[in-house]
């Protein structure tokens, strides 16, 4: 220890001066201290001896053990229990701050469940077990996917109630309609089906055969027929519910057009039997003539869409069998081969029944003399045989119930093999007669023989089903596969229905499985709408959480599903939009999608809103990406001035999305601007003269004219008719050559319509070869092309679409440097040459129109005339309807007229009135939009030559855009300057 003591005082003097100032080497950082003083205590001990060293160490050695139980240990730092980490490491352990959260709020969230859909709350008994259900999905043959679909109002959800009683094992209620598939509260409170419904049901026809019916229940009204669309699209096969009282509405003719360009055939289900018993209290002879008119009257118009369509002529009959009658209220449905099954039951004798069964309709009379049946009447008073044999036991069995006493009705019903409880007899005189007439008709197996014998089963149907909707190569290996619905083949799914969850913030992806079969825990590729083999981005990889089997208010959940069914599907729909297409991730082959839903309306309505908070801005953005994914037909934007438009079909379309918005998918509170319509921007004429654009490098010219599209043609692209991608150019060609006159070498040299595949404007390269360097031109082909669809998407007028125009690319410079005409240059010049070819071809401004159909009494008709006149509306035909005391007026009526039409009406018909709307067509607005010398007035209405001026400002403005356009912004200075030269047209 002397000579350490000695050391240390040695160094100490040679580190500090006099005055007592450091003098040593420079100090960097602590561990150069400790690095120092190791080297220091290393010198130490070199200069020691081993034993001292020795004796040293363990000396130190004791006195840390010392110091150590010693040591104090503060109140805080000791540890009496173990941390919730070391007993739970899988747990999360939130520590809340002081004052950061308000008491009434707990610190943990519950799972939020809304109750805005009425669901189950346990599985319900049914008839059927579950696992016999996914035994028959196995076979494709006993499984048919059916679309139900009518007008409003005719019975389609009490017709499927009648399957659900059927199947499910519960104290159902008869005073009161069921609506079991409309599963939301709003739905309940219109009494009108918004969002289509599948179900999945276990059924048996007449010999007791099961089968697995898919059936979706798709709404009525004319603004929910993109639900329709949805729905026929995973259908086989369609039911046509036609009420015999409305007769064939114009709604209803759409539909049947819409179904047979979709190539889904449908039976016929003559609805309301009822009403012509106990609401007009028809003759029986009278209510078959209404019934027999009916039938007619949708055969006539079947045959004329399917001559219009190419197609051969579809006969719906009862004699053929596709064709049932039904009371969905009262709960009963029949035949002619079930009723004839009847009286076979009934008097036991050996009765031909199919023979029997087409003798009990058309102009046929029962004989008595002979017993047997003749084209003529033995004398006036005899009735028809579907008279006699049908409609008066008919009749009878409705007026007994309502008018007897019981104790003679006991004994009628007796008679006739109708026995009820006694507590039944209780009953009042409507829930009695569904009593009675469910338990004499019994099961719907005459509905379930009908399906069967005349719709396709999904295998039977795979061929036709994948040529259509399928865009991909027909002879590879993933459309053999779907053709022939191998569920061992490569898995393919057509998805076409977002249904969300009951907390509404997640989807599931309702579809079809084409081929192969879905695992729950696969891995899937979902292909969007935007994907294509040259541009994959809209493509994603999820793994299938879940796998169910949509029932309606509950879901059965499943481990697959084979092809040929219907399958709702949980975990995927963060990439899914719209419509998609899945398929497993290993899956190597060349994969294409299926064609987007192809829609019988538009979406013209517009309504702008945003939230009464600013704050809530990012919330209700995310609530309108739900609306968006919810409906098939909604469109959400943002316009220019930032303010968020919502678009759709129609006030009551529009109407649900904003509720969606505040109530599921926002809960926020909005403020809602007027309702708008869609513009389209057209020309009437050919341009002026032949303008130019030049790029922005001054190296490349277009040359451009622009004329109106001929008559229908802009619609016939539309509706698929013909098609650039399904087409080759020589069909293509003649197509436009046949139909519509064109020129032979201007058919062939189509470039793209637009603004989209099956856009109403056509791009056609009219350069002749000794004008232009074709090889070069045939380069730059995609960038023109890309910048003529920007042009016709976004207008010059007002920013809206452009349609019916034609685009004649007469000319062009080009570079010969290929980094000198680059898609950076010419697609600017693309869009500014149509603009300003457009801009002189006199431009117009179209307007939707809707079609309006009005029922009302006969003393209505005057008012409503007074109605449509005041709002730009005409009345087309009105004319009354067949075997009723009611009017069927037909008119035209502007979409922007259109709000607050119904209120009108009731109030000036005393609410006798109900009208329906539909998009028809679109129409030029009277006026020229581009005349200045037109003055707006505030608060007053405008002429209507004035018209297309005032929406095309008042449509600036809204948006943010400069109320005037400026024309040296779309068109060069040298179509101006030297307009009546060269450039002459």
């Amino acid at each position: 220890w002397l000579k350490l003591l000695r050391f240390c005082a040695v160094m100490e003097e040679n580190l500090y001066d006099e005055f007592g100032n450091y003098i040593g080497p420079e100090i960097e950082d602590d561990d150069d201290d400790e690095e120092a003083d190791q080297d220091w205590v290393g010198a130490v001990d070199d200069q020691e001896d081993d034993e001292d060293d020795a004796g040293h160490l363990g000396q130190a050695g004791l006195e840390d053990e010392e110091a150590a139980d010693r040591a104090i240990t503060l109140h805080e730092d000791k540890k009496y229990y173990p941390e919730a980490d070391e007993v739970y490491p899988e747990a999360e352990t939130l520590i809340q701050e002081e004052d950061t959260q308000p008491i009434t709020e707990p610190m943990i969230a519950p799972i939020k469940t809304k109750a805005f859909d009425m669901l189950e709350k346990e599985m319900p008994t049914t008839t059927f077990d579950f696992n016999f259900l996914a035994g028959l999905m196995e076979k494709p043959e006993l499984i048919r996917n059916i679309c139900f679909f009518g007008s409003l109002h005719s019975g389609k959800t009490c017709f499927v109630d009648m399957l659900v009683r059927e199947t499910h094992v519960k104290d159902w209620k008869l005073d009161r309609d069921l609506r079991y598939t409309d599963t939301r509260k709003d739905e309940q409170e219109r009494l009108i089906s918004v969002k289509a419904s599948p179900m999945s049901l276990v059924v048996q026809n007449t010999k007791e055969k099961s089968f697995l019916f898919n059936i979706m229940d798709s709404p009525g009204h004319p603004n929910f027929s993109d639900e329709f669309t949805a729905a026929l699209r995973l259908s086989d096969g369609g039911v046509l519910v036609v009420d015999t009282i409305t007769g064939l509405t114009v709604h209803a003719e759409k539909m049947i057009q819409h179904a047979l360009s979709e190539k889904v055939p449908f039976v016929l289900v003559v609805n309301g039997l009822d009403r012509l018993i106990l609401e007009l209290k028809l003759p029986p002879a009278d209510a078959y003539h209404k019934i027999r008119h009916t039938i007619e009257e949708v055969n006539g118009h079947v045959e004329s869409v399917c001559e219009g369509l190419g197609i051969p002529t579809i006969v719906l009959s009862p004699t053929k069998g596709n064709v049932v009658f039904a009371s969905a209220r009262l709960g009963f449905c029949f035949s002619l081969h079930s009723f004839a099954v009847i009286y076979a039951d009934h008097f036991g004798e050996v009765i031909d029944t199919k023979t029997f069964a087409k003798c009990l309709w058309g102009d046929l009379f029962f004989d008595e003399e002979s017993r047997g049946f003749v084209k003529e009447a033995p004398d006036s008073d005899t009735m028809r045989s579907f008279v006699q044999f049908i409609l008066e036991p008919l009749y009878k069995l409705h007026s007994h119930p309502v008018a007897e006493e019981r104790e003679s009705l006991q004994q009628t019903l007796a008679d006739v093999g109708v026995f009820l409880a006694r507590k039944d007899y209780n009953l009042d005189s409507r829930s009695l007669l569904k009593r009675v007439t469910r338990t004499f008709f019994g099961p719907c197996n005459a509905f379930v023989d009908m399906i069967t014998e005349h719709i396709p089963s999904p295998k039977e149907n795979a061929k036709a089903k994948v040529e259509h909707i399928y865009t991909g190569d027909m002879t590879g290996v993933i459309a053999d596969g779907m053709k022939q619905m191998d569920p061992k083949g490569y898995l393919m799914v057509h998805t076409a229905k977002n249904y969300h969850r009951p907390d509404c913030t997640t989807f599931d992806v309702f579809g079809r499985v084409m081929s192969g079969t879905i695992f729950k825990g696969d891995n899937v590729k979902i292909l969007g709408e935007g994907f294509s083999l040259d541009d994959d981005e809209d493509m994603t990889v999820k793994e299938v959480q879940n796998l169910w089997i949509y029932e309606g208010r509950y879901r059965v959940e499943v481990s697959h599903v084979p092809a040929g069914c219907w399958v709702l599907i949980g975990g995927v729909d963060a990439s899914v939009v719209k419509t998609s297409t899945i398929t497993t991730f290993n899956n190597r082959e060349e994969i294409e999608i299926f064609h987007p839903l192809s829609f019988m309306t538009k979406s013209v309505i517009k309504v702008a809103c945003e939230p009464l908070n600013p704050s809530e801005l990012p919330k209700m953005v995310e609530g309108l990406r739900r609306v968006y994914k919810s409906y098939p037909l909604a469109q959400t934007k943002v316009e220019e001035s930032g303010e968020h438009v919502v678009i759709g079909t129609g006030e009551l379309y529009v109407d649900s999305m904003l509720h969606d918005l505040r109530e599921l998918y926002g809960e926020l509170e909005i403020k809602v601007a007027d309702p708008v319509v869609s513009f389209a921007e057209t020309v009437v004429e050919t341009s002026s003269m032949k303008c130019f654009a030049q790029t922005a490098n001054e190296k490349n010219k277009l040359y451009m004219i622009a004329e109106p599209l001929e008559k229908g043609l802009g619609e016939s692209i539309e509706r698929g008719d013909v098609s650039a991608e399904r087409m080759t150019k020589k069909e293509l060609a003649n197509f436009f050559v046949k139909k519509y006159e064109w020129d032979v070498l201007a058919a062939r040299s189509i470039w793209a319509f637009g603004p989209t595949n099956q856009g109403p404007n056509v791009l056609v390269d009219d350069t002749l070869p000794t004008d232009v360097d074709k090889t070069l031109l045939r380069q730059c082909e995609p960038s023109v092309v890309q910048g003529f669809q920007w042009a016709t998407r976004e207008g010059p007028l007002c920013d809206e679409a452009i349609r019916s125009c034609k685009f004649k690319l007469v000319g062009a410079d080009l570079a010969q440097e290929a980094v000198q005409r680059g898609g950076g240059q010419v697609i600017p010049a693309s869009r500014r040459v149509c603009y300003s070819a457009f801009l002189l071809g006199t431009p117009r401004l179209m307007e939707p129109v809707l079609f309006t159909e009005i029922e009302c009494p006969a003393d209505c008709v005057a008012a409503i005339y007074t109605v449509l006149s005041r709002r730009r509306g005409h009345v087309a035909r009105d004319l009354p309807r067949p075997g009723s005391p009611m009017f069927a007026v037909h008119a035209y009526l502007p979409a922007i007229e259109s709000f607050g039409f119904e209120t009108d009406l009731r109030t000036h018909t005393s609410g006798q009135a109900m009208c329906v709307q539909m998009f028809d067509h679109w129409s030029v607005v009277p006026g020229d939009p581009l005349d200045k010398s037109i003055m707006l007035r505030p608060l007053e209405p405008a002429p209507a030559p004035h018209l297309a001026r005032e929406f095309v400002v008042k449509t600036r403005r809204r948006k943010g855009l400069l109320e005037d356009i400026s024309f040296h912004q779309v068109i060069d200075e040298g179509n101006i300057l030297n307009g009546g030269d060269a450039f002459a047209f």
